[in-house]
């Protein structure tokens, strides 16, 4: 209705604007005759010539170019297929590197079509998250990778102290933790266990950069991948030493199209990282 009202106000003629809309005259005036039905004013005055618009129809005119232009942009963003699909991602924080969203960087331009959306968090969650459909592709950290896995890469762990603050440590030792639910703490009394020592929590951290940043400020002791302490500041703690290592593994349920070849892709980041260390 709004489309044959500006045809007749822009050519000043019914017969014109059902030649510019391809329609029947009699179509024409009937789309105006329920539009003014609608708004209960006449638009335009039918014995001029040309046919011009009313006062009201002079009012509508500016609000109906408008409504057309929002049409035609609403109709060529649902036409572009940008950002229609959705690749579900998680993994642990400290492995979002620059290597990692430059993959992420890359898969967006070759696939318009795919949006990312990427969470991060700790492995447990994030494989839950997984194994209940809710996420695409997800890389967590575990003592051992289960026989779906897609890829698994070592990653050295040892103990760590503050290299400033580095010194004969108190009974009960002072640790410095994730939250709790995370994997490395867990392992951390496990150890701290056998050794039969006694400990207590100086420090929770709820990700990899403030537990790092609480160790290397002398809070306490703490389990750490060996590669993520490279420039902190911090030294092995000789009397525990090294840790058994963990297993980062990537799992995916698709075995083509984009979601595989982003999983391939990140697959050959993580070798770089741990093989390369």
């Amino acid at each position: 209705m709004l489309r044959s009202f500006t045809a007749i106000i822009d050519t000043g003629s019914f017969t014109a604007a059902a030649d510019r809309l391809h329609m029947t005259q009699s179509t024409i005036s009937q789309q105006l005759a329920r539009l003014e039905e609608s708004v209960g004013q006449q638009l335009v005055q039918r014995n001029a010539r040309p046919v011009l618009a009313t006062a009201a129809g002079e009012r509508l005119i500016g609000y109906a170019r408008r409504i057309l232009l929002l049409e035609q942009e609403a109709q060529a963003v649902l036409g572009d297929p940008v950002g229609a699909q959705s690749l579900r991602i998680g993994l642990p924080e400290d492995l979002v590197t620059d290597e990692m969203t430059s993959v992420f960087r890359t898969s967006t331009r070759m696939h318009r079509n795919v949006r990312l959306d990427i969470t991060t968090g700790l492995s447990r969650a994030l494989a839950e998250r997984y194994r209940g459909g809710e996420l695409d592709i997800v890389v967590v950290k575990e003592s051992n990778a289960s026989a779906d896995c897609r890829a698994s890469f070592p990653e050295t762990m040892a103990w760590f102290e503050s290299q400033e603050n580095a010194g004969k440590w108190t009974d009960p030792l002072p640790l410095v933790t994730f939250a709790p639910g995370g994997l490395y703490r867990e392992a951390m009394f496990d150890r701290i266990e056998r050794e039969r020592r006694r400990w207590y929590i100086a420090f929770s951290g709820s990700s990899l950069p403030s537990v790092l940043a609480g160790v290397q400020a002398g809070l306490g002791l703490s389990m750490l991948p060996v590669i993520a302490t490279k420039g902190r500041g911090l030294q092995v703690y000789q009397p525990f030493g090294s840790a058994p290592p963990m297993v980062v593994s990537l799992y995916t349920w698709e075995k083509t199209g984009p979601t595989a070849e982003l999983a391939e892709q990140m697959t050959t980041v993580l070798e770089n990282r741990f093989y390369a260390s």
